[in-house]
């Protein structure tokens, strides 16, 4: 615990000297709700193995290190040029700050507003202190709070009722600064019949470096949103990303995680639903030598008709840990609500492990909700069978665990990212001949 506070400390003396620099630092509200975040993780530093939603996930790489946001923009070296999908609006951070030589915000259909947060600031400080901490407060653990504080830049995306986004926006976080802290903070805010398809993507060139994201998502009645995430962080960076929803009657929200870089990711999905509305989580974690990837999901039914699907697979080699911990609530008023969750992990290496506990916490009786969990290795005769086809046993094994990964990435219906994820899919299996 001494070394949290230590830290917490760090921060705080590096706080009081940057402050004045953060946007938003000369309107009053936001000061108080940045010094509120920056009060309550001076009293907690970062989360530890003793709380329960991070006792399988210890945070220590997170004191060893230095971590302070970078306040322009730098050249990206162009090295995540290969990340940018073709048919998508690309929008680029670059060490946590908005890059308007990366961006295109131009041409942007009637009914959709779309601005980095610094400017929005500006522009509609009001849009800004109606959402922000409203789909999340810092009270769930001290990361939203220490995000609260440091956020350096963002987005501020509002779609108009019956508006919609012309075609996919690709946020691109991307670090080029070792031990640079990339602090952002986006809101979307979705009006009655909007659609969105969001495709945030984390890159890194650096090897030691934090990440945090929070974002903060509404969806007004009959509202569709659709959420990718891809996290390539480098080798050593260590990753916190959050998505908070508020799902107003009969809205969508689908989201498709996929992990597969960094030593340390913790991922957080955490949606509300009104009546009839409905929520589909997919994921795929993908772990080798250490790395340590935490997914954690909370589905709150508040209100009848909801419907949510959660499917979630995890693949650990080495000495690489997977987390994850799918949480549904049904409340009292919420039935005739229909639930699955299942996660299935497959572990390649004697040393890997995964920490599986998926929760249902049902209060009403006139309901639908099941979960599921296994946890095995590659069936030998599979195995075997390949072998008598021609296969050698590395390639066999590496065409069952692709197989295995890949039905994550058939689910996905933009062509243009299901060609990258394969790529990256291919990266990692390379014996693999398509």
């Amino acid at each position: 615990m001494m070394a949290a506070v230590q830290t917490a400390d760090t921060y705080a003396a590096d706080y009081e000297s940057i402050a004045g620099q953060l946007p938003g630092f000369d309107q009053l509200w936001l000061q108080a709700f940045r010094h509120n975040g920056l009060q309550v993780f001076n009293q907690h530093g970062f989360p530890n193995t003793r709380e329960e939603e991070w006792r399988y996930t210890n945070l220590a790489i997170l004191n060893k290190f230095r971590f302070v946001p970078k306040l322009t923009a730098k050249p990206s070296a162009g090295f995540a040029d290969a990340y940018c999908l073709p048919h998508a609006r690309s929008l680029m951070f670059i060490n946590g700050v908005f890059s308007q030589a990366h961006s295109d915000l131009s041409g942007l259909p009637t009914g959709v507003k779309l601005l980095p947060l610094h400017q929005a600031l500006q522009q509609n400080p009001g849009l800004l202190q109606s959402y922000l901490g409203k789909a999340v407060d810092d009270g769930l653990h001290s990361l939203i709070a220490f995000n609260n504080a440091w956020f350096t830049d963002g987005l501020v995306v509002e779609i108009a009722e019956n508006c919609q986004l012309d075609k996919p926006l690709q946020i691109l976080h991307v670090v080029t600064e070792t031990e640079a802290l990339a602090a952002t903070r986006n809101i979307l805010v979705l009006g009655k019949n909007a659609k969105a398809e969001i495709i945030e993507t984390f890159l890194g060139s650096t090897p030691n470096y934090f990440t945090a994201v929070v974002n903060e998502c509404f969806l007004d009645n009959h509202a569709e949103l659709t959420w990718h995430k891809i996290q390539l962080e480098a080798e050593n960076a260590a990753h916190f990303g959050g998505t908070y929803l508020k799902q107003a009657d009969n809205s969508r929200f689908t989201h498709h995680q996929f992990s597969l870089g960094g030593l340390l990711a913790r991922n957080d999905i955490h949606t509300d639903l009104q009546t009839a509305a409905e929520c589909f989580l997919y994921g795929v974690y993908l772990g080798e030598n250490r790395q340590h990837l935490d997914h954690h999901t909370r589905i709150n039914h508040l209100k009848p008709q909801g419907k949510s699907r959660e499917y979630y697979k995890g693949v650990l080699g080495g000495r690489a840990r997977g987390v994850f911990q799918g949480r549904v609530i049904v409340s009292e008023q919420a039935q005739q609500t229909d639930s699955e969750m299942q996660n299935r992990n497959l572990l390649l290496s004697v040393d890997a492990e995964v920490d599986t506990k998926p929760q249902l916490e049902i209060y009403a009786d006139d309901v639908k909700c099941s979960h599921g969990v296994t946890v095995g290795q590659l069936e030998e005769k599979s195995v075997f069978y390949l072998q008598s086809r021609g296969l050698d046993e590395v390639s066999a094994k590496n065409v069952l665990t692709f197989a295995f990964a890949n039905e994550m990435v058939e689910k996905l219906e933009n062509p243009q990212l299901k060609a990258l994820l394969l790529q990256q899919l291919l990266i990692r299996f390379p014996t693999i001949k398509l």
